[in-house]
């Protein structure tokens, strides 16, 4: 990659995820990091400098809108990476993905939507490979926490010679607020399918993500758990979890993408997890009753309307006291072709979808822009564990995130 004139651009720094991002960096990036703030207005994103900490003063500013190819490209060529929070990103993230690929420019968003990611591997990897680009798609709460889960388990099995991982589960719990980012994202690939029948197919394609579907093992349907009921190891009353068909998607292309080292036989599922006891169950029961009924208010054009006005929107987010007393907490159990068994945990303190985020995505673009030698070979359109791997990891845990694997007794 030649010289460019800035390490890390922040795109869309004046929305609400993106201020807490240009603020983590203005905190957390090491002293003579060259970060640029980006987005269509000067005036908002001159705006957003004076509010940072005086480290960030001097930051350049860039225009561009996410719809001036031009732009896009130019903004791509003068810097290592882009850091972008504008969604969704099935509406607006492509061209700036095709810019970064055409330039050999890294790229980290926040997406959780399958159809874009399916969209920016068939028109993306290709070029970004020959470039030596890492687009690296899904670096926040989807699906950091659950892509380098899998990622330290796998090396952990791999380290014991313990064979590769069989059924493997994640159970979630979390305190958080609902993003409105996340509910217009979830609008846009309702609109799509709307319009393009095959998007369901994609939706709901275990193997959607997949490198090569046909070299995809034959494991049934795998499809998301959209019941209650008590999970025979732990005793948790468990329920679906909202992001679980975007994350299992991009953990199996994680397996993919490294020839199936976790294991041709891997499965892989995720589940919100409420307890035990008669309390945990009937918790389990409203949220999931919750969940399906807002999504067939968001399907149908006759309730949309009112789902649309009691939602949040896309640019609102909780208080700084409200991001602050949010956490999340994930626990992945696997079994592996030996019979062993581990249990990878994943912990942050913050909410998941704003606070937890922006240092997931802030440790991303550090790490893509400055870490260098100790990142994976790897171009393309990759996942988080495929990216940067330890690197994250490790970026991670400097930060106070909990990433750990201990082996459960007595397997």
């Amino acid at each position: 990659m030649s010289v460019r004139e800035h390490d890390v651009v922040v795109y869309g720094a004046t929305g609400f995820v993106g201020r807490l991002l240009a603020a983590y960096l203005a905190e957390h990036a090491p002293l003579g990091t060259r970060v640029a703030l980006a987005g269509r207005s000067r005036a908002r994103l001159e705006e957003v400098r004076r509010g940072l900490p005086a480290a960030a003063r001097d930051w350049p500013v860039v225009v561009a809108d996410a719809a001036d190819e031009d732009a896009l490209r130019a903004l791509a060529e003068s810097t290592t990476v882009v850091a972008t929070t504008v969604g969704p990103y099935l509406r607006y993230g492509l061209p700036l993905a095709r810019a970064c690929a055409g330039a050999g420019t890294h790229y980290a968003d926040l997406t959780g939507e399958i159809l874009f990611v399916r969209k920016a591997i068939d028109e993306c990897d290709a070029v970004a490979r020959s470039s030596g680009a890492r687009i690296v798609t899904a670096c926040g709460y989807d699906s950091v926490p659950s892509d380098l889960a899998v990622h330290l388990l796998h090396e952990r099995a791999r380290h014991d010679a313990a064979g590769g991982l069989l059924d493997t589960t994640l159970h979630a719990r979390a305190k958080g607020g609902v993003s409105g980012g996340t509910v217009d994202s979830s609008r846009a690939q309702l609109e799509a399918v709307a319009t393009d029948r095959r998007a369901v197919k994609t939706l709901f394609d275990p193997y959607s993500l997949s490198p090569d579907r046909k070299a995809e093992p034959d494991l049934g349907k795998q499809r998301d758990p959209m019941s209650v009921f008590r999970d025979a190891d732990t005793g948790d009353w468990v329920g679906p979890f909202v992001m679980a068909s975007f994350n299992s998607r991009i953990v199996r292309r994680s397996n993919a993408l490294r020839e199936h080292a976790y294991g041709r036989r891997f499965r892989y599922r995720e589940l919100s997890a409420y307890g035990d006891g008669f309390v945990a169950r009937q918790r389990a029961n409203v949220f999931t009753a919750g969940l399906g009924l807002a999504m067939k208010a968001m399907a149908d054009p006759r309730t949309r309307p009112v789902f649309d006005r009691l939602a949040p929107s896309p640019g609102e987010g909780p208080s700084e006291k409200a991001r602050r007393s949010g956490w999340f907490s994930m626990k992945v159990r696997t079994t592996t072709e030996t019979g062993r068994r581990y249990l990878a945990t994943v912990t942050a303190q913050g909410d998941p979808g704003y606070a937890a985020t922006t240092v997931m995505l802030g440790e991303a673009a550090l790490c893509l822009a400055l870490d260098g030698d100790r990142l994976p070979p790897a171009a393309g359109v990759l996942t988080p564990a495929t990216a940067m791997g330890d690197a994250l990891v490790n970026r991670l845990r400097a930060r106070d995130f909990t990433l750990r694997v201990e082996e459960i007794p007595g397997a």
